[in-house]
């Protein structure tokens, strides 16, 4: 090989190696792929001892509005919240919690709050976890003639979702008169189970919360309620919140503390709404801790 060849051979090596060297001097940084945020859990209360108690707890609270509904976000032990005050009724609550789901993405709603008591072995003080829910004022009246009155306690059930055509005439009348409860989500069950000793005002057990537009008085309405619905307590929130949360596909479950129970003579107590809160705080801490 003649000198000529041997130098041009040198020159395109070292003209290669250049890239190679200048590339290992150069300077990089790897950045991490971002994770999916967290979803937060929802917890609604009507009034606002119902839920500004909890939205105290939070950290780098900022507040939203939408319609009659008030919304609280925030971290608790740096997992995101959200505190819906959602008002009192049926229809508050619904389009709060359809608004909440929407907005938030909750990955999982206790509803919660104050209620009275159907059930006369429960005391003001004690909390009902809710094993299902019920819309206690869906039904469908008697044909009765005008002058023959009303006759409350031979109401038949009308389940509203049972058919998308008339719930209360017709063939489909049949199949729509039946009682439609909505199951409370398992996992919170087991979270609410777990932390129960830490609720000193009273005890807790697993019941049926009855929902309606309705503050009733008569005692023999409420014993045939319990009877035949099964209700523990009565309210009127939690069966609105199950219906639209089980349209979403969202984790739900109703936690009741007993303000009053005329049944058994336990007079109205508002500071049950906050022990109730600080009870449900302690079921979100641990549903957290299992995720």
């Amino acid at each position: 090989m003649s000198k000529l060849v041997k130098s041009a051979l040198t020159t395109v090596i070292a003209l290669c190696a250049l890239p190679l060297a200048a590339a290992a001097q150069m300077k990089s940084v790897e950045v991490e792929s971002s994770s999916a945020p967290l979803q937060p859990i929802m917890i609604q209360g009507p009034m606002p001892i119902e839920a500004e108690n909890f939205a105290a707890m939070l950290t780098d609270v900022r507040m939203e509005k939408a319609g009659n509904a008030k919304f609280y976000i925030g971290e608790l032990n740096g997992y995101p919240i959200v505190v819906a005050q959602t008002s009192k009724g049926l229809e508050n609550t619904a389009a709060a919690t359809a608004v909440g789901i929407e907005r938030y993405k909750p990955r999982a709603i206790i509803n919660q709050g104050t209620s009275g008591g159907h059930d006369t072995s429960l005391n003001v003080g004690d909390i009902v976890l809710g094993k299902r829910s019920v819309n206690s004022n869906n039904f469908k009246t008697q044909r009765l003639a005008k002058g023959e009155g009303s006759q409350p306690l031979t109401w038949i059930p009308m389940d509203i979702m049972a058919s998308e055509k008339s719930a209360g005439e017709g063939k489909s009348a049949q199949d729509a008169e039946k009682i439609r409860y909505y199951k409370g989500n398992e996992g919170l069950l087991a979270s609410a189970h777990a932390v129960k000793d830490t609720y000193t005002r009273g005890k807790v057990v697993e019941g049926t919360i009855g929902s309606g537009n309705f503050w009733n008085n008569e005692l023999d309405r409420m014993a045939w309620l319990h009877e035949n619905f099964g209700t523990s307590v009565e309210e009127m929130e939690t069966s609105s919140a199950a219906m639209i949360s089980h349209a979403y596909g969202v984790p739900f479950l109703g936690v009741r503390v007993l303000s009053n129970n005329i049944t058994n003579g336990g007079k109205y107590d508002p500071t049950t709404a906050e022990d109730c809160q600080e009870y449900v705080k302690e079921i979100i801490l641990h549903y957290i801790s299992t995720l």
